[in-house]
């Protein structure tokens, strides 16, 4: 019939159409078979990862670091593992080294559908253990980057040399104790009505320790009187009246003594420390020459900031403890504040924390 269309002759493709379709075909097949080589068996998936790359998870070891990975498993007595870091490479680890449930339990969490508010938390295996490592880290708190405060000092002060914060131990001008652990005590009565005098002498006319910054903080090892229970008082100037003079605690000083920071007066052959009105502390009425400080008790209750409320000039100074509403500790330490001094001997530097060196073996 003349204007008619044959049914099936609609549905006749070109030659070069068919190709064309074919060609679509096999690479999308293609991309397919690549995506599923990428994901291996030990892979974690990642609810916002690309599904082109490898999936990373964290092996965990027994000392709180981890390993990037991107699969492992266990074969004997060491685990190996494809490393994230090393693109791919594979290595392993002793087994004894390696937190296999915290391990598992991070893939867990981070698995999809997993809790976000969960799986970003530290995984914690046993209450008891994560309570002794809470405990040995007040002991030595962090207090910048990579370093720590030490067990074996009783005062030291945060110093910065050359962009580089340091720890300076400090010790006691007049101690007879051991100068590295020792907080001793030689009580002096001052009498509140009197105007400041001379107290005590300093020898030489500049100290041994020199700091850097006009800024420094300073922190002092403290008895909290029960090992169990930590302080969870302590203010800049609540003190505590001792009974006999002479206390001697080479562990740390009086979590409720009060401390301050007075220029002293450097003469030819000593530095003179002079009274102040311990009435006065607090009230807002300054004296000349005495710096007064913010004290804070860290977490733990082993140690006590002190962080001066005004900042310090170029000169030499002492730190004064404060025993009572009438007594100080004529057991100073003694500090001066130079920026071109040259760095303190006994300065601690920070540490930063190190990997695990982990051996690479081929595998056989």
């Amino acid at each position: 019939m003349s204007g008619s269309h044959t049914p099936h002759a609609d549905r006749r493709w070109p030659g070069a159409t068919r190709f064309v379709l074919c060609c679509m075909l096999l690479c999308g097949m293609a991309a397919i078979g690549q995506q599923q080589k990428q994901h291996r068996p030990m892979d974690v998936p990642s609810p916002t990862q690309n599904p082109d790359e490898p999936t990373r998870t964290r092996l965990i070891l027994k000392d709180g670091s981890f390993q990037l990975v991107f699969s492992y498993k266990v074969v004997g007595d060491v685990v190996r593992y494809r490393s994230a870091e090393r693109d791919g490479e594979e290595e392993e680890v002793p087994l004894a080294l390696v937190d296999l449930p915290a391990t598992e339990k991070w893939k867990k969490d981070h698995e999809p559908g997993a809790n976000p508010a969960e799986a970003d938390q530290t995984p914690v295996i046993s209450p008891e253990l994560a309570k002794e490592e809470a405990a040995r880290a007040a002991l030595t708190p962090q207090v910048a980057p990579d370093l720590h405060l030490p067990e074996e000092d009783s005062v030291l002060a945060l110093d910065t040399f050359r962009g580089t914060a340091e720890l300076v131990p400090m010790p006691q001008s007049a101690s007879d104790l051991n100068k590295e652990t020792a907080h001793a005590v030689q009580k002096a009565a001052i009498n509140p009505a009197s105007s400041p005098h001379r107290i005590a002498d300093i020898p030489r006319e500049r100290s041994d320790i020199q700091l850097h910054v006009a800024d420094p903080v300073f922190y002092v090892r403290v008895n909290s009187g029960h090992d169990d229970e930590p302080v969870t008082s302590g203010g800049t100037f609540t003190v505590n009246t001792h009974g006999a003079s002479g206390r001697a605690t080479p562990s740390g000083g009086d979590a409720n003594d009060a401390y301050v920071i007075e220029r002293v007066d450097a003469r030819v052959d000593a530095r003179i420390v002079d009274s102040f009105r311990i009435g006065q502390l607090g009230t807002g009425r300054r004296q000349r020459d005495i710096i007064e400080m913010k004290a804070e008790i860290l977490p733990g209750g082993h140690w006590m900031k002190l962080t001066p409320l005004q900042p310090l000039d170029f000169g030499e100074y002492a730190l004064i403890e404060v025993l009572g509403p009438g007594a100080i500790n004529l057991d100073v330490w003694d500090f001066g504040v130079h920026s071109d001094a040259p760095e303190n001997v006994e300065a601690i530097h920070p540490e930063p924390k190190r990997a695990p060196s982990l051996g690479h073996r081929r595998p056989e």
